[in-house]
């Protein structure tokens, strides 16, 4: 898989109603995973951890509930993903993107299989880079 860049969207607790809205206005195939699908969340097992929409046009919207403890934040609540399975191109974007800026979780393998990290850039950009299992 080359990998890609899209729009990463975090809800107040109604990312399945988000989600679903958007796949009835744009079309596509919508997967949805709760965090009780991941074994964590707590109180939260039905709220979505993740969420695409692959659309017919060639559009992805990747969205997600905010995790346990953290504040949604109206205006101020998505991010920049790349994702695929190319490690070195991806961690050479990691790299790039997180130096001089703030790193809120570490790039590096997650529950879930991937390696993954989130961080803000030098201009206040929130990204998101994932590394697909089998090359993580």
């Amino acid at each position: 898989m080359a990998s890609r860049l899209n729009p990463y969207i975090s809800f107040a607790g109604d990312a399945r109603q988000a989600m679903e809205f958007y796949k009835s206005v744009l079309g596509g195939d919508l997967t949805l995973h709760t965090f009780g699908d991941m074994g964590g969340g707590a109180g939260q097992s039905d709220k979505i951890m993740h969420g695409t929409l692959e659309t017919p046009a060639g559009f992805t919207l990747m969205g997600a509930d905010n995790p346990p403890g953290t504040e949604h934040q109206a205006g101020n609540n998505f991010a920049v993903s790349l994702s695929g399975d190319d490690p070195d191109e991806l961690r050479g974007y990691w790299e790039k993107l997180s130096a001089g800026g703030n790193v809120s979780v570490p790039l590096e393998k997650q529950m879930w299989g991937d390696v993954f990290g989130m961080c803000t850039d030098t201009f206040g950009i929130a990204w998101m880079v994932n590394i697909s299992g089998q090359n993580a």
